[in-house]
């Protein structure tokens, strides 16, 4: 199971999530509690292991913005979020070429399912994107909310478009996860990975040790 532990501020949390088997060290340059500056990052990323992605967190739709950041960071993958824009995508893949991940957002909302519906269908359809990435949105906001979804509608919907479009985009889930939760979404939604932020956290951007290895535990405890 791939995990990545996002919303890291700092070197030390980055190297414990490294050190204790995470796939990937996330950081958000969106507005948020947890956001941090292409400097910030790039001077962690330079002391990664080889091998651990570094995927950065964008609200923005600037193409150039985003793989300058990317550029600089020592980034190997971009989550998007937002709705998908295919003239984004193809800029970033066209640029960034098979070496940089494009992990585009896809947001549930109870009584929006239709909506979810549309979104999740285009971004499987795209050539351009590697991973979807489930989480909540909440009036409008998705990501960093630290609630889950509903994720037995959810499921059902997934299951639908996978199986119509016969996609092999990977399947991320995220949305309020942590140790106590994990395994149940994974049982439910059967996908390639997970991605957590608060759920690892002693407070917002500084990373509790216990519960990043408890939740990696967890993540890689189902058959």
């Amino acid at each position: 199971m791939w995990v990545k532990i996002c919303a890291n501020t700092n070197l030390e949390d980055a190297l414990l999530a490294s050190e204790l088997g995470a796939d990937a060290i996330g950081f958000v340059f969106a507005p948020s509690k947890r956001q941090v500056n292409v400097e910030q990052v790039a001077a962690i990323t330079s002391k990664l292991p080889a091998g651990i992605e570094t995927i950065g967190v964008f609200t923005s739709g600037n193409a150039a913005e985003i793989l300058a950041a990317a550029q600089a960071a020592r980034l190997t993958g971009v989550q998007l979020h937002g709705h998908t824009d295919p003239a984004l995508i193809e800029t970033l893949r066209a640029a960034g070429g098979s070496n940089l991940r494009l992990v585009q957002v896809v947001g549930f909302e109870r009584g929006k399912e239709a909506e979810f519906a549309a979104a999740l269908e285009q971004a499987l359809r795209h050539p351009g994107i590697d991973a979807v990435l489930l989480d909540t949105v909440k009036s409008g906001v998705s990501g960093g909310l630290g609630v889950t979804f509903d994720w037995s509608s959810a499921a059902q919907i997934v299951r639908r478009l996978y199986e119509q479009t016969r996609s092999q985009t990977k399947l991320i889930v995220a949305g309020g996860l942590h140790a106590d939760n994990v395994a149940e979404a994974i049982a439910i939604f059967q996908p390639d990975g997970v991605d957590v932020a608060s759920g690892t956290e002693a407070s917002a951007g500084r990373k509790d040790p216990a519960r990043v290895q408890a939740f990696l535990t967890a993540a890689r405890s189902n058959p």
